[in-house]
């Protein structure tokens, strides 16, 4: 199973699509809340270059947003 890892905020719209998806799907995942924890972000900044949410990385790839296709390129459903 691909490991995924997602930088998030509790606001971000796109963020809980993401994450309804995956749970949806029975994918489990980790979550970073960039909002409260501060070395989350650094390390979501440092590796993407972005301040937006969501970022999600599945095994090595790295995809910025929720494109849905992608995901389920990446997570091969």
């Amino acid at each position: 199973m691909a490991k995924v890892v997602i930088y998030s905020t509790p606001t971000c719209v796109y963020c809980k699509m993401a994450k309804d998806f995956l749970t949806e799907h029975n994918i489990e995942f980790e979550d970073h809340n960039v909002a409260e924890d501060e070395q989350a972000r650094a390390e979501m900044v440092e590796k993407s270059g972005q301040m937006g949410v969501p970022v999600i990385f599945i095994d090595d790839e790295m995809m910025i947003g929720f494109d849905e296709a992608r995901m389920r390129e990446l997570l091969n459903l």
